[in-house]
This record gives structure tokens, C-alpha cells and sequence, in this order.
């Protein structure tokens, strides 16, 4: 059963309604989670020389609870505050959550001797995998933010008719799901500030890496790169063997396999968003499928979606959202 459709109607709250304010808020935002228990740090061996962690937080009886597994967007991490924050409404919704970080995140660059990119989609398969044949569990949500949102999207196209039963439900917000056009879309000067970010964290991510692994990497070229373009054309794009940045971003791109989603999917993105343009939302490999729920609001930013306090103390409504949509689709 899909959800209401109150409950998919995102309504800004307060007065930051503008997509870069809201966006740059919810960077800024301090946010506490009273109710997240500790959690387990757990090694998942992905590939051969390739480990990563996750922080997993286990409901009693775990197989018998159904597992939402969260990945977190560009350059961030399982303490990503909306990665904790879908954590702590999931673990009261009776989920057990894996909070997971990608190849070299959250201070992992030792884990492995490879760097990552936005459509690397047989590492959450990989962790699925282990989870379902060592631990018995048995259903699984997928959620993601940004670069995680691709990611969760992509790997459910992959698996198209072939999607195991214990996958059974998607869930996407902000969603890089077409690299390109995003990309371009960072490259504005109105959002050089976004771009400069990613950059700055890119380039130190990369000093750790040629410490670690001297033979691998090299810096000579990082003090040119100054976009998210370069970077992938000198490290990303070579790295894995695509032929430049532009043939990445096509491969990596979710949007050439959501048309092949047979899993319940939810999207959610706002038309103000500052570097996910709205119009691959509308194109007919998302509005066609019928596996597919999609929600364009007027408003929310990137990844921000603050809405009303009213009844949730940190007014995140996109997380709740996450948490109804797999509590409706996904059972233990």
C-alpha cells in the first residue's frame, strides 16, 4: 500500500525556504540524537583488498526484525546527521539499521588501497549479502542521500527482474541520480561554495591516501584541481578504467537503469535544489515505472527538507518519510 498522500507532502517550516539557505542550514544545523543507542562497528570484507565499516545498531531477536541500510552521500559518513537522524526514527520503528560507510569514508582510507565512486554498487550488495547468509536476516530497506540515493536507485535497477525477495523497498533523497547534469549544475558560480567543499574535502582525502599507499597514488597534479570535474578526470576516471569524467558519469549514473526498478522505490527531491536539477525526474524511465514513487517539491534544498516541528522535535521530514515508506513496504 503506498503512503498517504499527506504524507508525501513536504511543507517548509520556519522562514528558511530558499534551497540555498535551507541547504546551507541543514550543513550548519547542530543536531543531538538522545534516542540513537550505541552502536556495533562491524568490518564487511566488499572486494578482494577492499573492507569497509558500518555502525550497526541491532534490535533484539535481530532476524526477526526487518534492516535498513542507510548510505551517505559525497564525502560524508555513517555520523552523517541525517544518516543518524533516519537511524534513531528507524531503530523506534522497529528496524535494525547499518549505518555504512563507503571505500575510505569516516576515517577508513587504511581499509583499502582503492578510492571509491558514485555508482560502486556491489559494496552495499556485498554487505546485503553477508547480512542475509550470515545473520539470517531476511528483509531489507535500502535509503540514500545524494550520492548514496544513486547508489540505492542504481543498485536496485542492476538487479532488475533478478531482485531478490528480501529486497523489498528503495528509498532516495536528493538523488545524483544523472552525474552529469549535476555536476554542471556545481559548476555555477552560485554554487561555488558547495563546489569548493567537496573539492577541499576531496583533495585531503587524497593526501591521506598517497600517505598510506605511496605507491598507488600520486599528488602532483592535485594542487591544479579545482572542481569536482577535475578531480574525477584525473583520479576517479582513471582509477576504475572509465575513459574520462563524461563516460564516469554516464556509467555511474542511476538514471540508465531506473526504468528496470521492480522493487517499491520512493524519491523525493525539491525543484530548488542548488546542484540536482529537477528535470531527470520527469523523464519517463521514473514517471513510467510503476514500481516507482516520485516527489518533486516546490521546496527543500539539497538533502534538507525542514519542515514543522510540530510532530517531530527535529523536523526532518524526508527521514520520516523514509522510515513510513520501508515500515509499509518492508517486513521481517
Amino acid at each position: 500500500m503506498a503512503p498517504t498522500t499527506d504524507a508525501l507532502t513536504y511543507v517548509p517550516g520556519g522562514r528558511f525556504v530558499n534551497g540555498h539557505a535551507m541547504t546551507l542550514l541543514t550543513w550548519a544545523r547542530r543536531r543531538t540524537f538522545p534516542r540513537l543507542p550505541a552502536a556495533e562497528p562491524r568490518i564487511f570484507d566488499v572486494a578482494p583488498g577492499a573492507r569497509v565499516l558500518a555502525h550497526c545498531h541491532w534490535q533484539p531477536s535481530r532476524a526477526s526484525h526487518p534492516t535498513l541500510l542507510l548510505l551517505h552521500g559525497l564525502e560524508g559518513s555513517s555520523e552523517a546527521h541525517y544518516v543518524r537522524g533516519i537511524a534513531e526514527k528507524a531503530i523506534g520503528a522497529g528496524f535494525n539499521v547499518v549505518r555504512l560507510n563507503q571505500r575510505n569514508c569516516g576515517g577508513t582510507e587504511h581499509l583499502c588501497d582503492t578510492l571509491y565512486h558514485s555508482g560502486l554498487t556491489g559494496d552495499p550488495v556485498a554487505v546485503l549479502r553477508e547480512l542475509e547468509e550470515k545473520d539470517g536476516l531476511a528483509a531489507f530497506a535500502v535509503a540514500g542521500y545524494s550520492l548514496g540515493g544513486n547508489l540505492a536507485l542504481k543498485l536496485a535497477g542492476e538487479f532488475g527482474d533478478q531482485v531478490p525477495a528480501s529486497l523489498q523497498a528503495i528509498c532516495a533523497v536528493s538523488p545524483t541520480m544523472d552525474l552529469e547534469r549535476c555536476v554542471r549544475a556545481l559548476e555555477r558560480r552560485s554554487n561555488f561554495a558547495y563546489q569548493w567543499n567537496f573539492v577541499r574535502n576531496l583533495r585531503r582525502r587524497m593526501r591521506r591516501k598517497a600517505a598510506l599507499f605511496p605507491d598507488r597514488f600520486t599528488l602532483a597534479p592535485l594542487s591544479r584541481i579545482r572542481t569536482v570535474r577535475e578531480f574525477d578526470e584525473v583520479y576517479t576516471a582513471p582509477h576504475f578504467g572509465f575513459a574520462n569524467a563524461s563516460d564516469y558519469y554516464y556509467r555511474a549514473s542511476a538514471l540508465r537503469v531506473v526504468d528496470r526498478i521492480r522493487v517499491p522505490t520512493l524519491i523525493l527531491t525539491a525543484a530548488d535544489d542548488p546542484f540536482v536539477p529537477p528535470e531527470p525526474f520527469s523523464d519517463p524511465a521514473v514517471t513510467g515505472n510503476p514500481h516507482i514513487t516520485v516527489r518533486v517539491s516546490a521546496h527543500g534544498g539539497h538533502c534538507a527538507f525542514i519542515g514543522s516541528p510540530a510532530d517531530d522535535a527535529d523536523a526532518y521530514w524526508a527521514e520520516r518519510a523514509i522510515v513510513r515508506f520501508a515500515s509499509e513496504h518492508c517486513h521481517g
